[in-house]
């Protein structure tokens, strides 16, 4: 591969837009922040924001990386920045394309970010769900006994052969929230499940929350999600589970604003 100008290397992009890259690799530092050491993870927090201009692409001398990350204050060593090359090579978050230059000698490498692969739920019906997060109600009642058929173990080749990935999912979910959601649900119904939850949880607060408040509360409360389930509690029903989280999420901010009304009375 011949060295040149970042842009000549756009079609190693793996990502839709810089929003995208970002969010692939906060969920690849769920999975990986503790297999680096602190100084590792400096030159690789370095290494991605040079990969800006290009979503995921960065076409660098590991010197200018190295110089780059002293300018700031955070001193690391040459053989920190191949170490921690090393790992995120073994790990599947890059991808070191070699290149030459005219004359046919060694140049700078071409660092490519690869997109997140899920390793924690290949399939929601094998997660099982603690009682502390059961919930009553109608929706609890339908989720449960969705969710029950959907985890027939007989049922399970079935399910399989319909399954659409997520770039089938309705257009009444927020592209972002689908985006997200994607690296550890790649399922149409599963993320419309999901979206639906958030819009019956916020069924009464439609006259001041907005769409994108729904996004970010959806989000947030998927990130718990799965943190809880990367740190080994099992859960049966991620649809409840979420469903509890949602409503923790709001309660919490119910009270908040109580609070705050109440200071602002006060005061």
């Amino acid at each position: 591969m011949k060295a040149g100008n970042i842009e000549q290397f756009k079609h190693l992009s793996q990502f839709r837009d810089l929003i995208d890259f970002n969010n692939n690799i906060e969920q690849w530092m769920i999975d990986l922040k503790s297999k680096f050491t602190k100084s590792e993870l400096i030159a690789l927090k370095r290494l991605i924001r040079f990969s800006a201009k290009v979503a995921g692409v960065c076409h660098a001398k590991i010197q200018t990386l190295v110089s780059a990350c002293h300018e700031k204050g955070q001193e690391i060593s040459r053989s920190t920045y191949e170490r921690m090359l090393r790992k995120a090579k073994k790990f599947g978050l890059l991808i070191v394309y070699n290149t030459t230059k005219e004359n046919g000698k060694q140049s700078h490498n071409v660092y490519v970010f690869q997109r997140y692969q899920s390793q924690i739920v290949s399939d929601s019906s094998t997660i099982d769900v603690p009682e502390s997060a059961k919930i009553d109600g109608a929706y609890k009642t339908n989720i449960l006994s969705k969710t029950s058929n959907q985890n027939n173990i007989n049922k399970r080749n079935e399910q399989k052969e319909n399954k659409l990935d997520a770039s089938y999912t309705s257009n009444r979910v927020p592209e972002e929230f689908r985006d997200f959601v994607k690296y550890f649900f790649d399922d149409a119904k599963t993320i419309e499940e999901f979206w639906k939850i958030i819009t019956i949880q916020t069924y009464y607060y439609a006259s001041y929350m907005s769409v994108d408040d729904k996004v970010s509360l959806a989000i947030d409360a998927m990130k718990q999600l799965i943190r809880i389930v990367k740190f080994g509690r099992k859960v049966r029903n991620v649809f409840g589970y979420y469903y509890a989280i949602v409503e923790a999420i709001l309660d919490r901010e119910y009270v908040n604003t109580l609070h705050e009304m109440y200071e602002e009375y006060a005061s």
